[in-house]
């Protein structure tokens, strides 16, 4: 709103001192300027959004890496823990047999 009052101040003033082609010309002015003003603000809001959409993807791929990374080593601890029950199987197993031979 600032903007906007200093905007009618101007074209105000440049009424009083120079007359109607002053007023209109610092009216075109002000319009010009609120509309560089506007623009800037919109390119920069454009910027950002596109660096946190470049942000969110690359944050997504490191989480989707990790995530593959975290399968990948329980699917091996798993995989350990089954061929240490399989072993403790098999021992126990032969265990029995050779007690039942005796």
């Amino acid at each position: 709103m600032t903007e906007r009052t200093t905007i009618l101040h101007e074209v105000g003033q440049a009424f009083r001192d120079n007359g109607l082609t002053a007023a209109i010309t610092a009216l075109i002015g002000g319009f010009i300027a609120l509309l560089a003003a506007v623009t800037r603000r919109a390119f920069t809001n454009d910027a950002m959004l596109a660096r946190l959409d470049r942000e969110l993807v690359a944050e997504r791929d490191r989480v989707d890496r990790q995530r593959a990374e975290d399968r990948k080593a329980d699917a091996d601890r798993l995989e350990r823990i089954e061929t240490d029950i399989r072993t403790m199987r098999n021992v126990m197993f032969e265990a029995f047999q050779h007690g039942r031979s005796d």
